[in-house]
């Protein structure tokens, strides 16, 4: 696999892990009822942090092989990782324009990568 394709696979893999930190931010703030401390301690607010930075290790290996301008638009991606689980989560609603912003992000990505030499 050339460099660049597991470049691209490590920042997929790093914004679909991202996502979970974001539902997991979100579960555990509403079940912090404290302070600040309340927050620092709360299980899931932890474990997402720990997403977070899983998610960040991946795509600090990812742009150590490709590069940057291409692979970070590509991050975007996890706001369609995030709207799928705050459906299956939270029941958000999905909207039109929600669809229209996921739909604008994927054509942006595919426009980079229709670019690239």
């Amino acid at each position: 696999m050339s460099a660049t394709m597991n470049a691209i696979l490590l920042v997929l893999l790093a914004s679909f892990v991202g996502s979970f930190g974001a539902v997991l931010l979100k579960s555990g703030s509403m079940r912090a009822n404290g302070g600040v401390l309340s927050m620092l301690l709360n299980p899931r607010i932890i474990a997402g942090c720990c997403t977070y930075v899983l998610s960040s290790v991946f795509f600090i290996l990812a742009i150590r092989q490709g590069e940057l301008s291409f692979l970070y638009p590509m991050v975007a991606l996890g706001y369609v990782w995030t709207l799928i689980w705050s459906r299956l989560v939270f029941g958000e609603p999905f909207t039109r324009n929600k669809f229209a912003g996921i739909g604008l992000i994927l054509v942006g990505v595919a426009l980079l990568n229709l670019g690239r030499q």
